[in-house]
């Protein structure tokens, strides 16, 4: 079985080189043809045995050609691979004056090769796709000028003008104007992304309209496009674990047969009397359809397919090892912010105490946070600029860790927090706000924020993280797809985490965690139930992911740590890529099997019948590379996969 041709980034005589055996090695399969036809018309019409002599060695030339090229490219590395078999049964056949059936082997050997190389190259369209996103120049702003420049030249810094349907050519950062962004080549996200100033844009998605101008903040070599086609190439290089046992054992097996083989020559004929030219053919029918060319390709051509088609759909695996491994995650874990829910608190309840107004306490809350950069004072701002409230900035600010702020102007002191800051401070909370403060927290509104100023108690604010619309569906979808528990993991406090898990159907929650502790019960899941899938943002869930059987780093398009960390990443905020991604692993693992079940029958069949009844070697030439074709065909299923 042929070598295929390996795709040789930055070397452009590699490409040429690729190419030509493209044209060519189908060329020589059809010369082949061509020597066989010719030879046997010449044998009919009584031609001389020089003149047949010199056309079958011209067929066996073209034919084993790029055989004998695998072969010794294998050798050099003191490895034998299955072509090394095809070869010398075509010698072999030659040598009994069988060369017509030698030439039908290697003709049927290498039109095997052609039409696999021909297939698997479809499962590298999602580099080939990929490589033609980026424009190879660009329009770079100089002083009031454009100047046209190759993309590799454009360093960050630059200013490059986008217009309607242009390719965004690098990773950068809005200047100015706006537009509407294809992301669905790198996210599989259908919708158009809307983007302004300040929003970061990257390479390859397309700017469908408004005219604005991008701050390059990655070289070519380091955009996000750029790492993600290093990452499928590389991934389609990484062998899961299936396929590197049988890549050894191809050289066992190989050397076993060849040695078998030699046997069967050299003791048949005595022990059994059958004549030696006739056992020699059995033996070189023998070598052919013992070969595993289809047991070889099985494993590769199912994991090559998936990735391709993964990468497809903005799922990105980091080589078949993780594809392999996904199939078997008994137990998946969320981080709950930005995962399970939207990452983006909101202002849910603003309730003020009898006699305070709703505007006078969110003005005092608003102004307490207004120097604070925690995402729940980013929240209650926000809250506050959409109702008209603009506050000032306090003229004492202390943000109490863990706890809330405390915050002073007009000589009066505001407090807004949990109720842990006013018993840290030496308050008592009346009992109807406490009594308030855990109805709500019961309920899972979020994290519910005590308001008081001076001696006055104004109220309540809640602040919730809101859970994505389709969270509980997605998660029903996981365990349909074979997942049998479903854990949430999350630094909030218990109560709320407890609310969210109910709504979305999950087995268990652990709340009030740190990075560390994460870690430590993904190592418990994984002893107690099995393998664990870890899925969070890459970044304060990396000991996790890490630790995890399988990490997933969800919606990381543009995360260079989400793109480091985890074993899968999933390019956007989709909790549905998850169940795709782990219905894809096990449908792969599926057709694996299928292949290696069906490679390993075919030959058994094959050598019994060629033992006993006797096989013709084309005959057992059409068996063999049959089922060569056939697990390569089943493999290529996968390409269309949309589970």
């Amino acid at each position: 079985m042929a070598a295929y041709p390996q795709t040789r980034a930055g070397s452009h005589q590699g490409w040429r080189l690729e190419l030509n055996d493209e044209f060519l090695e189908p060329l020589f399969v059809a010369l082949t043809l061509a020597g066989i036809v010719v030879g046997v018309i010449l044998e009919r019409a009584g031609a001389s045995p020089a003149v047949l002599l010199g056309v079958h060695l011209v067929t066996y030339v073209v034919g084993g050609f790029y055989a004998v090229r695998a072969i010794i490219a294998a050798l050099r590395e003191r490895t034998i691979q299955v072509d090394l078999l095809m070869v010398l049964a075509a010698l072999g056949a030659a040598y009994v004056n069988a060369w017509t059936e030698g030439a039908i082997l290697l003709f049927l050997f290498s039109l095997s090769n052609v039409l696999q190389n021909y297939a698997m190259a479809r499962t590298r369209q999602a580099i080939s796709a990929l490589l033609k996103l980026r424009p190879d120049t660009v329009a770079v702003r100089r002083g009031e000028a454009l100047v046209e420049l190759p993309v590799e030249e454009v360093q960050p810094g630059d200013v490059v003008a986008l217009r309607p349907g242009d390719r965004v050519p690098l990773d950068g950062t809005i200047m100015r104007g706006s537009g509407n962004f294809d992301e669905s080549a790198l996210t599989g996200e259908s919708m158009p992304v809307q983007k302004g100033e300040g929003m970061h844009v990257l390479a390859g998605t397309l700017n469908q309209s408004g005219a604005l101008d991008v701050l390059v903040t990655k070289p070519a070599s380091e955009s996000t496009l750029a790492r993600i086609i290093d990452m499928v190439s590389e991934a389609q290089a990484r062998k899961a674990r299936t396929q590197s046992f049988l890549d050894r054992f191809e050289q066992w097996y190989a050397m076993g047969v060849i040695v078998a083989v030699a046997l069967f020559i050299t003791f048949v004929p005595s022990l059994f009397g059958v004549p030696f030219a006739q056992n020699f053919y059995n033996g070189m029918v023998l070598l052919t359809v013992a070969s595993p060319c289809a047991l070889v390709i099985s494993v590769p051509a199912a994991l090559l397919s998936a990735i391709a088609n993964a990468a497809r759909r903005g799922v990105l695996f980091k080589g078949g090892a993780h594809l392999e491994e996904l199939s078997r995650v008994k137990v998946v874990a969320f981080d709950k912010t930005g995962t399970l829910t939207h990452g983006h608190p909101e202002v849910t309840d603003v309730l003020p105490r009898p006699a305070v107004s709703a505007d006078e306490l969110l003005a005092a809350v608003a102004r307490a946070e207004a120097q604070s950069e925690h995402p729940i004072a980013l929240a209650i701002m926000s809250y506050a600029q959409a109702r008209g409230v603009v506050p000032q900035e306090p003229e004492l600010f202390e943000a109490v860790t863990g706890m809330g702020v405390r915050a002073s102007w007009d000589g009066v002191e505001t407090l807004v927090g949990a109720p842990r800051l006013f018993t840290h401070v030496g308050l008592v909370v009346p009992a109807e706000l406490l009594a308030e403060s855990d109805r709500l927290a019961d309920e899972g509104r979020g994290t519910v924020l005590l308001a008081r100023r001076g001696a006055v108690w104004l109220g309540l604010v809640t602040v919730m993280d809101r859970e994505r619309a389709d969270a509980a569906e997605k998660i029903a979808a996981l365990r349909k797809a074979g997942i049998e528990r479903v854990v949430m993991l999350t630094g909030d406090n218990a109560r709320v985490a407890e609310a969210l898990g109910r709504r979305l159907g999950i087995d268990e929650v652990h709340a009030g965690l740190l990075p560390e502790d994460k870690l430590r019960i993904v190592g418990e899941l994984g002893r107690k139930y099995g393998p664990t899938a870890m899925v969070g943002d890459g970044i304060n869930d990396a000991p996790a992911l890490a630790a995890a059987s399988s990490g997933i780093a969800m919606g990381a398009a543009g995360t260079d740590a989400a793109l480091e960390t985890a074993d899968i990443v999933l390019m956007r905020d989709d909790l549905g890529a998850i169940g795709y991604a782990v219905g894809l692993s096990k449908r792969t693992q599926r057709i694996v099997w299928q292949n290696i079940v069906f490679a390993l029958s075919v030959v058994v069949v094959l050598v019994s019948l060629t033992l006993t009844v006797g096989v013709p070697l084309p005959l057992g030439v059409i068996g063999h590379e049959g089922s060569t074709i056939l697990v390569v065909l089943n493999g290529l299923r996968l390409l269309v996969h949309s589970e």
